[in-house]
Formats: structure tokens, sequence, C-alpha cells
């Protein structure tokens, strides 16, 4: 494989859309042999300030009460279905702050998580923990949104990978990914570059624009197709036209695709805290996971 996952983590709040990522976590898990952690963070920001005798307020200790069951409810689940190791963990503080301290501290390879806990991360309103989490993790981040489809576990098949490049070296990092995840399921790539001129209409020297961001774009499909002939995947693409994000939402509906793999750094960057991204947009809006590659 392009890449080893060892280790995959997979964060808690005890809420549905938690547990829907959780189950794709376990399912990825059981699949690759990895071991599994499961996170659930206390908010250090809900705990009230006045200390009982113990040291501890009433609140914090609802809070890692509610958290512990969040975590046991996951590993329960897991025990049921992975060789590997389990590792639970409560733990205090700014949860996507928790969730990167840690990703560093215990080596963990893959993030998995879903996209609507407690704090939501809706499709306009922004500042969830998913969302600070996808925008400064260290390590790829494969998003789970609640409208997915649920299957049993073991049971989850990824036949078609859908592989955005733009050419940029964010997209050649999810390159690597998106090959190991298919090696892993024996899927097919897909892979497409978007050809967007909406901003030169009528712009003298339209068409050479359109012929130059073609030649790039095809170029960057060669980049995928020869990676993923060197590792034994199937890989089929195309040329696409008009705005990224819409482009790659389409095309993930009409293939059927299981899984996006994409960058969060491409030409149109999805830097830390900057809203607007493509990578973002098709978070917020495919019906499938999406797995997002950091430049790190």
């Amino acid at each position: 494989m392009s890449r080893t996952i060892d280790s995959i983590l997979v964060p808690t709040d005890g809420s549905d859309g938690a547990r829907i990522g959780a189950r794709r976590g376990i399912d990825l898990a059981a699949t690759i042999g990895a071991d599994l952690h499961v996170l659930s963070a206390v908010d250090s920001r809900d705990i009230e300030p006045d200390l009982n005798s113990d040291g501890q307020t009433d609140r914090e200790r609802l809070l890692e009460a509610e958290a512990e069951r969040a975590v046991d409810s996951i590993a329960r689940l897991a025990r049921a279905h992975l060789s590997g190791h389990i590792t639970t963990a409560v733990e205090s503080g700014i949860p996507f702050q928790v969730i990167n301290d840690y990703v560093d501290t215990h080596d963990i390879d893959l993030i998995v998580m879903g996209t609507q806990g407690r704090t939501g991360f809706e499709r306009v309103v922004l500042g969830s923990v998913a969302e600070k989490t996808l925008r400064t993790a260290d390590v790829p981040i494969v998003t789970v949104t609640p409208d997915g489809d649920i299957v049993e576990i073991g049971d989850q098949r990824y036949d078609n990978v859908l592989l955005p490049t733009d050419g940029s070296e964010g997209a050649e990092l999810a390159i690597e990914w998106g090959i190991t995840l298919a090696e892993v399921f024996d899927a097919t790539i897909h892979t497409m570059y978007s050809v967007d001129t909406s901003r030169f209409g009528g712009v003298e020297g339209a068409a050479e624009i359109h012929d130059a961001l073609e030649q790039t774009g095809q170029e960057a499909l060669e980049t995928v197709h020869e990676r993923a002939r060197d590792a034994g995947v199937s890989v089929a693409g195309n040329i696409a036209s008009g705005p990224a994000a819409r482009a790659i939402l389409s095309y993930s509906e009409e293939h059927d695709i299981d899984l996006i793999a994409m960058g969060t750094h491409g030409r149109s960057g999805l830097t830390r805290y900057l809203t607007g991204s493509v990578t973002e947009t098709v978070v917020r809006n495919a019906a499938v996971p999406v797995c997002c590659v950091p430049m790190q």
C-alpha cells in the first residue's frame, strides 16, 4: 500500500451522528486490521468554576460520566468486530484541540468522525468540532455524513473511490491515500479534473485560458493514472467542466461513488480557519464519506 494505517481514532460525544461515524471507523479498522482508539472530550468551557471538596463540580462529574458512557458504547460495539487493540480515553479541554493532541501523543494515522455531533456540522452554520478538526488536524480525516447509509459492520464496501485532482501538491498527497484505500477494498479509482472558466467569461483570450487549463488537467489526470497503474489499481477518469465542488458532487452521484479522497489544500486552498474551499463544500454536501488529506 502507498500508506500504512496502523491506528484509527474515532472521536465520539455520544450523539447519533458520532455513532454513525464510529461504525465506519470500526468497519475500516476491521478491514485493515488496525488498532482502534475511542476518544471523548469533556469541553472545559462547559465546566462551572465553583469546585466541591473533591476538586470537581457536579457539572464536571456529569459531563465525565456522559463521556465515559459514550466511549464505552463504541468500545462494546468494536469488541464484537475487531481483533486489534481497542483503547478508550476521556480527556478535558477544547474538543478539537483534545483530538489533535491525542493524535500527536498516540501516533494516530487516520481519524474517522461524523460531521454532525452535539455541536453539529450543519451545511451552513460553521464552528463545530468536526469542522475545526478538519481545518487543523495533521492526519487525514474521513468525514461521515449523518445522512449516509447505515450498513452492518464488515459489510461496508467501497467499490468506487473518487480522487479529484487539480495538479497541486495537496492533490498529490491525496493520491497516495486514495490509492491506499482503493487497495484495501480492491476498488476502482475514478479521477477527475474540472475546467472552470466561469470567471473568465467574456474576457479576451478566454479560449486560450480554457485550453491551458485543459492541458493542466490532462497532465494531472495522467499522474493519477500512472500512480494507480503502478499500484495495480483500476483507474478511470476524465475532464469535467464547471466549478470544481459542483463537478465533484455531480460525478459522485452519477457514478455510484462510495468514498471521495481529496486534499484539504489545493489550488483554491483550505488553509487553517479559511472558509469556502472546494474541500469544505464537498464535505458539507457529499452523501458519501470524504477522506480529507492535509498538507502535513
